[in-house]
């Protein structure tokens, strides 16, 4: 039988000069396998993903993979581990240590996979009008609630007068936050984001379309892949990136290339949330009403630090806003959950009303 240190692949494959070590593979994943399961199966790191295709990674190479019968693609993120059997049809997805989501668009309560199992999370704007401090706090609480290390570049400090303004604004946002203004193009670039990673590890990079997402993944992994110009009037990019992949690094790590995102709507009772505004948050304990609605209420703590200068109005406003939104959010999809168990009681109960008079019929016969 398999070991795990054959199973490892101690000597790398002369196809892709990988093992599964390098490519991530540790014992958080080893740990979920059974030793016979290392003979019968192949484990695949998910490396793209286009509707109907998932394809997978290894250490000899990529190869498309067949989901389960009715098992969705989008069951499946960028990242994710899974095990195959002998005809590359995935047999199941290993439970990931990291899931980066949000909720899908339009009024569907279904949450749609950004990455799996990445350490770091780039979160890319640029010094022109997409920089946007409500969207890096919504980036922000994503990273929070996944548990992944947020890092905030703003591109293009090349072209403003005064980059500096940007980066003290963005590194308010969250103490101990890492803040870099960099212009994407300068081939230094890539050794000082290098710092943030090492071998083996995983970053995932989101932002949008327009910022320099593809100029840096181009730096960082040596690839030559096209870029498009923003558009002059509103400063908004064109989606060079259509779909998510896994791409190697020049170091030996591994980056996570997402579509341009400016909409994000974040899933069911997102614990980020507190921790980007946990200054708020404490302050929402001292109010003098348990049900404070930091309006107008007599002994509000969170109205007294604005009337001190001790918080800034806007930034209560967006916090106001992130958690109207998770309450929203919370209640549709509880609210979806119940109609969901109403309706299986109401189909069980119907059985239950055929199969007694069918009893009854056979009865009378």
């Amino acid at each position: 039988m398999t070991s795990f240190e054959d199973f490892l692949g101690k000597a790398p494959s002369k196809k892709a000069g990988l093992t599964l070590s390098d490519l991530g593979f540790n014992s958080y994943f080893m740990g979920q396998l059974a030793l016979d399961e290392l003979d019968a199966y192949t484990p695949f790191r998910v490396s793209e993903i286009q509707r109907s295709i998932v394809m997978g990674l290894n250490e000899k190479g990529t190869r498309p993979l067949r989901t389960p019968h009715k098992v969705s693609t989008s069951t499946f993120g960028v990242g994710d581990w899974v095990i195959a059997d002998h005809t590359d049809q995935i047999v199941r997805r290993l439970d990931p240590k990291s899931e980066l989501k949000r909720r899908a668009a339009g009024t569907d309560v279904s949450e749609q996979i950004i990455a799996c199992n990445v350490d770091i999370l780039f979160i890319v704007t640029s010094c022109n009008d997409d920089f946007n401090l409500a969207r890096l706090e919504r980036f922000l609480a994503l990273a929070k609630d996944a548990d992944v290390t947020p890092v905030i570049l703003i591109t293009k400090v090349d072209l403003c007068a005064d980059p500096q303004s940007y980066i003290d604004r963005a590194a308010r946002l969250l103490p101990g936050l890492d803040v870099l203004g960099i212009d994407a193009k300068d081939p230094g670039a890539s050794e000082r984001l290098s710092t943030f990673f090492g071998k083996g590890q995983t970053i995932a990079m989101v932002g949008s379309s327009g910022v320099g997402k593809t100029t840096l993944l181009n730096a960082l992994t040596g690839r030559e892949d096209a870029t498009r110009d923003i558009r002059e009037d509103d400063s908004k990019g064109r989606h060079t990136t259509t779909y998510r992949s896994l791409h190697q690094t020049i170091n030996g790590a591994w980056l996570v290339d997402t579509p341009g995102i400016r909409a994000l709507r974040l899933h069911e009772k997102s614990t980020g949330i507190e921790q980007v505004f946990d200054d708020i948050v404490a302050l929402a304990t001292q109010c003098k009403f348990r049900d404070c609605r930091h309006e107008t209420e007599p002994g509000c703590a969170i109205l007294a630090a604005i009337e001190t200068g001790e918080l800034e109005k806007e930034r209560v406003e967006r916090w106001r806003k992130l958690e109207a939104e998770d309450s929203r959010n919370t209640e549709t999809i509880a609210e979806n959950r119940r109609r969901s168990r109403a309706f299986g009681k109401m189909v069980k109960n119907s059985i239950k009303e055929s199969d007694r008079f069918k009893g009854r019929d056979r009865q009378d016969f």
